[in-house]
């Protein structure tokens, strides 16, 4: 069947490319994903019964991509979430933000933002600077992964009679010829045609595109490597920081390695839950904006930016996770105190902490036979730059998991309007290398829906 626009890919990414295009234009429409819809996306492992390796993962794949079960933290600040900056000028990007953000409270965000009280996040960065770290500012508008899902829902409401959608249909690769996209073709052997190709594949998605990529003489560009662990404390120790900021987002630079170390994804009185990417187990964490817990959890991420020949991030990044999965048949656990004293955790030693772990099915072992020595080391003096600025971060009951990766590692050679090389053919989102959250991916998505129109004006 033929369309003026296919769009592979239902995260937040390829949305906003579909709301963009049906609100603007009578263009034909179909968005393509191999998950299932957004009200039959169930993950065994948030219902406690552990993840059973689902394919693809309920958490990742499917309508709203991996940010529909994420905490639904939108980040309205130009200097985190990806970057857009080096496609289009900052003031653009605080434009694209601003009208992006408007659509979600259009379609039911919380009007609540964090990070406005000037007073007290000067506070926080003097204290950070004398830690050595830097406090990234950012105005955070938090929805909670209940009100991120039901936002993304009822955009999936008002698309049903706007677009073609087809759920459960994994696309195996692109239709190209003399140099123009012409459409895809699906692992079923079924084609759809198009004008254009909108490729938002999601995280779970970025090795496809890389094979894709280089399937079609693509020249693909590698970004650091995230890699880290994530950290588990009593929520009342960072009360004095996620109170004022919701999501203290530090980075540091190692004093030994001088590696760029960074807090990521900090869920405030959440639960820290399992991934899965083809089989492999990640850990991440999520915040409910009904349903609290005791505890905080956040990620500790080091960034590696690989030179030649290396060339396969993500392979060496989901290398880490099996690795950790080989060991403990899952998730690592270990606390600060093992850590610190180089011995493995025991079940025993767990249950006696202070904090109680939040993701049950958690294996008590030892990170390092998981982790790189280098990797160890950035993560340790990061640990102990936070607790001086919320002091009880190293306290020995502290719970490590491991291991966290970020598979967005690879991008291709865009314009400045997100197309590759080859005619009408954008790549856009987290995917695609070029984004890292909620905002900056929808707001990718808008970039290259408004080329589309532009092109079609004439």
């Amino acid at each position: 069947m033929k369309y003026d626009v296919i769009i592979v890919g239902a995260g937040p990414a390829g949305i906003f490319s579909a709301l963009e295009l049906s609100r603007k234009t009578d263009l034909n429409i179909l968005i393509l994903d191999k998950g299932p819809d957004i009200d039959n996306r169930k993950c065994p492992a948030s219902r406690g019964m552990g993840c059973k390796n689902c394919q693809p993962c309920a958490l990742l794949s499917g309508w709203g991509g991996a940010g529909a079960f994420s905490d639904g933290k939108l980040t309205l600040s130009t200097d985190v979430g990806g970057w857009l900056k080096e496609y289009v000028s900052k003031k653009t990007l605080q434009e694209l933000i601003n009208y992006v953000d408007s659509i979600y409270l259009e379609f039911g965000a919380s009007e609540n933002v964090y990070g406005t009280n000037l007073g007290e996040i000067e506070d926080i960065e003097r204290k950070a600077s004398l830690a050595g770290l830097k406090l990234i500012h950012q105005k955070i508008r938090h929805m909670g992964t209940e009100k991120c899902a039901e936002t993304l829902r009822k955009m999936r409401e008002y698309l049903k009679d706007k677009v073609d959608v087809k759920m459960k249909t994994e696309v195996e690769g692109l239709i190209v010829k003399n140099g123009v996209v012409e459409g895809v073709q699906t692992v079923e052997k079924e084609r759809f045609f198009a004008k254009y190709v909108i490729v938002a594949p999601g995280r779970s998605g970025a090795e496809w595109l890389k094979m894709e990529a280089q399937a079609l003489g693509l020249k693909t560009l590698n970004n650091p490597v995230d890699v880290g662990i994530r950290v588990e404390v009593l929520a009342s120790i960072m009360e004095e920081l996620t109170n004022v900021l919701y999501e203290p987002k530090f980075i540091y630079y190692s004093k030994f390695f001088d590696d760029q170390v960074r807090t990521f994804c900090v869920a405030p009185y959440g639960e820290v839950i399992t991934e899965s990417y083809n089989g492999i187990l990640t850990v991440n964490g999520q915040s409910y904006a009904e349903r609290k817990t005791r505890n905080t959890n956040f990620a500790i991420l080091v960034s590696t930016s690989f030179t030649e020949p290396f060339r396969e991030p993500i392979a060496y990044g989901k290398y880490l996770a099996r690795l950790s999965n080989l060991l403990s048949g899952g998730v690592i656990i270990q606390r600060f105190g093992d850590f610190e004293a180089g011995r493995r955790s025991t079940p025993e030693r767990i249950a006696r902490s202070s904090v109680e772990p939040t993701l049950k099915n958690a294996t008590p072992g030892d990170l390092s036979f998981v982790l790189p020595y280098r990797y160890l080391t950035d993560i340790k003096e990061m640990l102990y730059a936070l607790d001086k600025i919320a002091p009880g971060i190293c306290s020995k009951d502290t719970l490590l998991y491991g291991v966290e990766v970020k598979f967005y590692s690879s991008r291709l050679q865009l314009t400045n309007c997100l197309e590759t090389k080859i005619k009408n053919l954008f790549t856009i989102g987290d995917g695609a290398g070029i984004t890292r959250g909620l905002i900056q991916a929808s707001a990718s998505g808008v970039i290259a829906a408004k080329e589309i129109m532009r092109r079609e004006q004439k």
